[in-house]
């Protein structure tokens, strides 16, 4: 069924949804029928001249609008969604031609054709025949005081059947009171009826229309592929970055570093005060290597996002930033985010702000955390979003940070959206998991 309905008041809740769902049902599937019908076995009697092909595939096709039609109905009448087959999962590498005939290969496309043209006219004439009798009867019994006084409107009705044809001997009031009585009860027993007529649709929807198991699973493989493939992608990236990072700056100051301390070593004998102006710039050198090494390290997990989690760390980002930087926390008080999610957070926004004060030419950035997922639930996703007031115009390229962040999202099974119109606001928003 839909859900669980616990009281009679939920099922006239859903009796106007399902009832726009069966009315219409008799003339779509009489459509669906009638074009079906004509397209493909006009198809198959032309297929010797090749033309037939072409017209059994529009056929097909033409199944599939009448299909997705029947999820998109059911849908609207309050029913669970039905997941829909991928249909270019057939051919998706292939030409033009062969995209044209994967539906001839593809059973969706053929349980499709069956549903529409044998399966739901069938059942779709008999739910609509017992909804129109059962709202006719129950309307036309409850209504019976008011429309009894109209002289003859019930000269070939349930009034003859009751006084002409010697099965009840009532009285005409109490005739009435049977007649209304009939009608209630009809009345009453409508949200169950629609709700089990609908039901009836969806099951079958379900079973004919939806995606098979077989092709969920392949497209988690297939996507779980890609997410892994994503991650080592992402990893070799952020390896391949800060060995370039140390090889370009604290590994050529250590080697300047040794170099000075060798000539000072050299003049220390000789030229005492230019041993220690020596000395002196190799200080100057390890002070600026530590720099350096300490603002690589902040592209792993700092000590104070394990301590004291990711507001702390990022708010820490924030002061070291060479422009100013302002962080929002509107994730719920309580909240406990997974260690390795706060790590990728933390990473992402961190990216994020150096490639703002890079590139952006902004005056001011934001950091901004929420969660979100559907409402009733627990949520699903923690949004990560940073903002400037730059000059907009930010793109993903290849080896850059946007591009990096996007890597590490797919790895993660999460999203990043862009919105950098030329003049700002930059908006990278980017979605990560909470649970995988």
């Amino acid at each position: 069924m839909s859900e669980t309905r616990r009281g009679y008041g939920r099922y006239w809740a859903g009796l106007f949804p399902e009832l726009g769902f069966l009315l219409p049902t008799l003339p779509i599937v009489v459509v669906a029928l009638s074009v079906l019908t004509t397209l493909f076995w006009t198809g198959v009697g032309m297929i010797p001249i090749v033309i037939g092909v072409v017209v059994v595939v529009a056929a097909l096709f033409t199944a599939r609008g009448f299909g997705v039609l029947e999820t998109w109905r059911l849908r609207a009448a309050q029913f669970p969604p039905i997941t829909v087959p991928r249909w270019d999962r057939t051919a998706r590498r292939s030409g033009a031609l062969a995209k044209l005939l994967a539906p001839v290969v593809d059973g969706h496309y053929w349980l499709y054709l069956l549903h529409g043209m044998i399966v739901n006219p069938i059942v779709g004439i008999v739910t609509w025949t017992l909804t129109i009798t059962w709202l006719s009867v129950g309307l036309w019994g409850v209504s019976y005081p008011l429309l009894a006084l109209i002289p003859g409107l019930y000269d070939t009705g349930l009034e003859r059947w009751l006084f002409d044809g010697g099965l009840l001997y009532l009285h005409p009031v109490l005739a009435g009171i049977v007649i209304v009585a009939i009608g209630a009860v009809f009345v009453l027993t409508l949200p169950f009826v629609t709700h089990g007529l609908t039901w009836i649709h969806h099951a079958i929807a379900r079973g004919m229309l939806s995606a098979f198991r077989a092709d969920e699973l392949r497209e988690r493989v297939a996507d779980l592929s890609a997410s892994r493939t994503a991650a080592v992608a992402a990893e070799g990236t952020a390896l391949r970055r800060l060995e370039r990072d140390i090889h370009d700056g604290p590994q050529q100051r250590l080697v300047r570093l040794q170099m000075d301390l060798s000539a000072a070593e050299r003049q220390l004998d000789k030229d005492p005060d230019a041993a220690r102006e020596l000395i002196s710039g190799a200080m100057q050198q390890s002070k600026e290597a530590l720099e350096e090494l300490r603002a690589l390290s902040r592209g792993f997990a700092p000590p104070i996002l394990l301590d004291r989690g990711l507001v702390a760390a990022l708010e820490s980002l924030a002061v070291r930033s060479p422009l100013p930087t302002h962080v929002e926390n509107l994730l719920p008080e309580g909240l406990v985010l997974p260690a390795e999610l706060e790590r990728n957070a933390y990473f992402i926004a961190a990216e994020a702000l150096t490639n703002v004060a890079k590139h952006a030419e902004a005056r001011n950035a934001w950091v901004r955390l929420e969660v979100r997922g559907v409402p009733g639930e627990e949520p699903g996703w923690l949004d990560v979003v940073v903002t400037d007031d730059g000059r907009g115009g930010a793109a993903a390229a290849p080896g850059h940070g946007l591009s990096g962040i996007a890597e590490r999202l797919r790895g993660l099974g999460g999203t990043v959206e862009v919105s950098s119109p030329y003049g700002g606001p930059t908006h990278v928003i980017a979605h990560l998991p909470l649970a995988s």
